[in-house]
């Protein structure tokens, strides 16, 4: 395929999960607006400029708590890029938790992501998780109405298979440009897959093989959440005896780097080929601002650094 016009950037990204207080209706709060106004401001501080969300954070009330910051700051719109999804279905009302891709509930639920986020678009979807009763057909002619109507400028998907994503776009006259993962130094079964390959390990390393490659040849942002392991690396949570060893290396790495420990952990993620572009979900504007070196550490890592840092978080050699 073509890649030439596709984007493939390299980036940190604030995903917004933890801004709108608790995950229940209760109302917002003057203090989670300002919450997330500084989380917000951290971020754009540290070069940030993608914000992620999804219709089911904090039960809406992310997008809600965003929406107000965005109306607070004229112009904050215009330099910056919003990403949301869809097609996750809480249990609620004695109905069972779903996935839902059907054309009635996509077209819902941009129209209330949108609302409140008080913007007329978003510069990208992402589809949640994959809903086993897809009809690729209607859900590709509701992404079509989305994006003829300006609604929705590009889509993407999350926690989704290169196998999956290339039968979704053979069905797709725009291209998926992002699918979003669970990856980094705490979360590696994507990068053990690749070299467990033909070994009785790998059957447990629970990653579709060939995602990664997929992504690449097809110019697919890889977009990692979960990247921060929650400061199980950088001291920001008591350590597990397994972690001890690697932890140990992140903060010697990060004098040696002249770099904060999250920025080391980020910057071993983006090191990577694949171009990954870590998720921060943290609302703490210290640790914000500590991730914004991550960028120039993956540039210097060596290929040494590197695989030191993977087998102390593996508490084991290579295979």
């Amino acid at each position: 395929m073509d890649t030439e016009h596709r984007p493939h950037p390299q980036r940190l990204i604030y995903g917004c999960m933890g801004l709108g207080g608790t995950w229940d209706d209760s109302p917002l709060t003057a203090a989670d607006t300002e919450q997330a106004a500084a989380a917000v401001q951290a971020a754009r501080e540290a070069g940030i400029s993608l914000f992620d969300h999804a219709d089911i954070y904090r039960m809406g009330k992310s997008e809600e708590v965003f929406g107000r910051v965005l109306a607070d700051t004229p112009g904050l719109r215009g330099q910056i890029l919003l990403q949301t999804k869809c097609g996750i279905r809480p249990a609620a009302d004695g109905l069972p938790g779903r996935y839902d891709f059907s054309a009635e509930n996509v077209l819902a639920r941009v129209n209330e992501s949108l609302q409140r986020l008080r913007t007329d678009y978003v510069d990208m979807l992402l589809l949640h998780r994959p809903d086993p009763l897809m009809d690729v057909r209607e859900l590709s002619g509701t992404l079509a109405t989305l994006m003829a109507s300006g609604q929705v400028r590009a889509l993407g998907v999350s926690n989704m298979s290169g196998a999956q994503i290339a039968y979704l776009q053979d069905q797709l006259d725009a291209p998926i440009v992002a699918n979003q993962l669970e990856m980094g130094l705490g979360r590696r079964a994507w990068l053990e897959s690749t070299v467990l390959v033909n070994r009785d390990e790998g059957f447990a390393a629970g990653f579709p093989h060939g995602t990664l490659e997929h992504a690449a040849s097809h110019g697919i942002e890889l977009q990692a959440y979960g990247s921060l392991a929650q400061g199980r690396f950088t001291g920001r949570t008591a350590e597990s005896p397994a972690d001890g060893a690697a932890s140990a290396l992140v903060a010697t790495l990060a004098d040696s780097y002249g770099a904060s420990p999250e920025s080391i952990v980020l910057g071993w993620l983006m090191r990577h080929p694949s171009r990954i572009s870590p998720v921060i979900g943290t609302t703490n504007t210290g640790r914000i601002a500590a991730c914004a070196a991550a960028p120039r550490v993956a540039a210097a890592m060596t290929r040494t650094d590197w695989y030191a840092l993977w087998t102390a978080a593996r508490g084991a050699g290579l295979p």
